[in-house]
């Protein structure tokens, strides 16, 4: 990427918005990246998952739990989008004078907000909203 010029028309633009959205919205803590401080052992992230949503299984020597297995992917089903209304979303965006909207399609932990045979029962067609949120 760093041999890729921006376009010319981005440096003047005063205003865009850009929206991270997928599964890390379902548990909607501290951060998108929850899946990875999950997995690396943040002791803020694994005691609030194995304290709100059941068991990680994460380091369970350091980090013990006696309540049901809940892993990051039982998320998936959940992130359902129901109220998600891109007509509206695009009225809003313009109305707000944004000169562009950038909508993450894959998140770090593999999540398509879009239909993936490479990435199957980890999409948004698949799992959850069953809809292409990008489409």
């Amino acid at each position: 990427l760093r041999f890729r010029s921006r376009p010319s028309w981005f440096d003047n633009v005063k205003f865009g918005i850009f929206i991270h959205w997928g599964v890390f919205s379902v548990p909607s803590f501290e951060t998108e990246w929850y899946w990875h401080q999950l997995k690396s052992g943040n002791p803020v992230f694994v005691e609030f998952h194995n304290r709100v949503y059941g068991c990680s299984g994460i380091q369970p020597e350091k980090f013990p739990c006696t309540g049901p297995a809940f892993s990051y992917a039982d998320f998936a089903p959940m992130f359902k989008a129901e109220l998600f209304d891109p007509d509206h979303w695009a009225d809003v965006f313009k109305k707000s004078g944004a000169k562009y909207v950038v909508l993450t399609s894959k998140h770090h932990e593999g999540w398509c907000n879009f239909p993936s045979a490479q990435h199957w029962n980890w999409n948004s067609m698949d799992v959850g909203a069953h809809r292409d949120l990008l489409g």
